[in-house]
């Protein structure tokens, strides 16, 4: 398959074979998320943001599998390092509990793993002075431990503060967290002591014209509930909050600059610990290192997974538990092969320039969009390639998602009625035009 020219060519989807596979499938598979019939082919060609699936489509994919394969598929450079490591067995190790060295000396490695990999999560958050990195297995579990290391260094505070619109994960201490959609929460049990406050969205949101709550009055609904005297929060009794610094499940909300100042006033005026989701936001997707560096809040802690392959926690030394055993995860520092795809991701990332790409790329994607002033389509907004737009209802954003996919893009849904758009990060100014082209041609096919 050739990236320089090669383009989606779809017969049928699903096909025959996308048909079978997903029907057995769900004959032993819990029901889950699945978006839509779309069986990717391990086996066959891919490349870039190219792939093939199980019946020989060849699509174009926007979706960088939620932003978990920052580099598409099939990088070089990823390749390159992999297939120099004559892969052992185990690749994974109980990582808590040994170490694990793939070359020497350890500060330097041609082949990176999880040590190496928490080095590269320190330097990148080095500006935010940064310095400690817990690995686990997912996203879910690196919230769980940034919420257990604050109430850990907060010992005896019970409180917390989430936003309106929040998703943080799917396991039980992270779904508490989550003010999305109420199927996610429904009769689970939750902790307790976790307040919602707006997320005020940079189209609409300043401190003295707010259409979503948050900004009211004199203040902020932040500031009026730990406020010491009127407030119904003890900030002694908060143990952290927690913000996406752009809210993915909820919608692709991009936060005001007045909110993002006053939250950082607020968390600085009352010594609140600040975590922030980078799950999806974090390692080059906004065109920055973490979503958080295009705001005027700083985290004192950072979970980040998806691009790293891992779950990781990042925080200064001084908030992790000193206890041992407070903190522990039989894969998470522990599995090699995903550590060196985490690492050499990182690598990639800086070598090419790909920030830089991800800034440029998406300011087209949105440009073209914006200039295709097509019926129905509002409100396009992103940072970096992390792009959105809206549809007028839920019917008509899932119709068009099927739509692109019968012509061989593949996008997804979020929010209500939005549309998210995740090239890789090296995506080029073809593949860019050639996803806009197939997108106009989706929307205009049910107009």
């Amino acid at each position: 398959m050739d990236r320089a020219v090669v383009e989606p060519d779809v017969d049928a989807v699903p096909g025959p074979k996308a048909e079978r596979w997903v029907t057995h499938h769900h004959e032993v598979a819990a029901p889950s998320t699945a978006a839509y019939e779309f069986v990717w082919d391990l086996t066959e060609e891919a490349i870039g943001p190219f792939c093939t699936d199980v019946d020989g489509n060849v699509f174009l994919d926007f979706t960088s599998h939620v932003a978990s394969s920052p580099l598409g598929y099939n990088n070089p450079a990823v390749r390159e390092r992999m297939a120099a490591l004559d892969l052992p067995s185990p690749t994974k190790i109980a990582g808590q509990s040994f170490y694990a060295g793939t070359g020497w000396p350890p500060e330097d490695s041609d082949l990176p793993g999880p040590t190496q990999l928490m080095d590269r999560l320190t330097e990148l958050g080095s500006g935010y002075d940064l310095d400690t990195v817990f690995l686990s297995n997912s996203g879910a579990e690196a919230v769980e431990n940034a919420i257990k290391i604050c109430y850990d260094h907060r010992e005896g505070a019970g409180q917390a503060i989430t936003f309106e619109g929040a998703f943080h994960g799917r396991t039980l201490g992270a779904l508490s967290l989550n003010r999305s959609k109420a199927v996610h929460r429904r009769d689970f049990p939750e902790i307790p002591g976790v307040h919602a406050v707006p997320y005020c969205e940079d189209r609409t949101c300043t401190a003295e014209s707010c259409s979503c709550g948050f900004f009211a009055g004199d203040g902020s609904r932040l500031r009026s509930m730990l406020d010491p005297d009127r407030g119904y929060v003890d900030p002694d009794d908060l143990a952290y909050l927690i913000i996406e610094p752009v809210q993915g499940e909820g919608g692709y909300r991009f936060p005001s600059e007045a909110f993002a100042e006053e939250i950082a006033d607020v968390c600085e005026t009352h010594d609140v610990l600040l975590i922030a989701d980078e799950i999806q936001t974090g390692v080059g997707r906004t065109g920055e290192w973490w979503g958080s560096d295009h705001y005027a809040f700083e985290p004192d802690v950072i979970a980040s997974a998806k691009a790293l392959q891992v779950g990781a926690t990042l925080s200064r030394r001084e908030i992790f538990p000193e206890e041992k055993s407070r903190l522990s995860s039989t894969w998470g520092a522990g599995d090699v092969l995903a550590a060196l795809q985490g690492a050499v991701t990182i690598d990639v990332i800086e070598s090419e320039g790909l920030l830089k790409n991800a800034r440029e790329r998406g300011e087209r994607l949105m440009d073209r969009l914006r200039e295709a002033d097509l019926a129905d389509v509002d409100n396009v907004r992103g940072r970096g390639l992390l792009v959105a737009f809206d549809l007028p209802t839920k019917e008509r954003r899932d119709a068009v998602i099927r739509a692109a996919l019968e012509r061989g893009l593949l996008t997804l849904g979020c929010g209500y009625r939005s549309i998210r758009l995740l090239p890789p990060l090296d995506v080029t100014e073809r593949e860019i035009d050639l996803g806009v082209e197939l997108l106009i041609d989706a929307v205009e096919a049910g107009e």
